[in-house]
């Protein structure tokens, strides 16, 4: 796959926390390397904002990677996981992350979206056709929908470079 980065292009990435977590550790049983996909996604353009959306569910840990995610220079928006009678858990970013697109797709050229979730079809259409703007995707293809994958302008496959992309456990 050739990679056209324009320099000069102005790149938003937006970061999937959940999806791009679960699938490293369940195809990997690794962790990923999330200042590796920032490089990736910029590229040598200039990153205008760079956003994480993750999920609090108190675990120990968590502080530390959240204040490590703002280390290497993204922005982290936390939302607690809610708990539902009868024990349902539930925490996405879906809406949260389409949002923030949306509303900073006119001061971007470039938005790359990391996740492999189908449900961000829509989304990727509507920031191509009606906002102008190049759609780049980032995630594991053994865990990506084909659909998003076809709907985007550019998909970087974490699978092909796994030592690049993960941090082993």
């Amino acid at each position: 796959m050739i990679h056209t980065h324009y320099k000069g292009q102005r790149v938003g990435v937006f970061v999937d926390v959940q999806n791009l977590y679960y699938s490293a550790k369940h195809l990997y049983n690794s962790k990923v390397n999330f200042a590796q996909v920032l490089k990736a996604a910029v590229g040598n353009r200039s990153l205008i904002r760079a956003i994480t959306y993750v999920i609090k569910a108190d675990v120990g840990e968590e502080q530390n990677f959240f204040d490590a995610l703002e280390k290497i220079g993204y922005e982290v928006k936390a939302k607690d996981l809610q708990v539902f009678a009868g024990g349902a858990k539930k925490g996405d970013w879906d809406i949260g992350l389409a949002m923030d697109t949306i509303e900073l797709a006119p001061k971007l050229d470039t938005i790359v979206i990391v996740s492999g979730d189908g449900d961000y079809v829509p989304l990727v259409q509507h920031l191509r056709h009606a906002l102008g703007c190049r759609i780049e995707v980032i995630a594991f293809g053994k865990s990506s929908a084909g659909s998003l994958r076809e709907a985007c302008d550019q998909f970087t496959d974490l699978d092909l470079d796994k030592r690049r992309y993960l941090i082993s456990r």
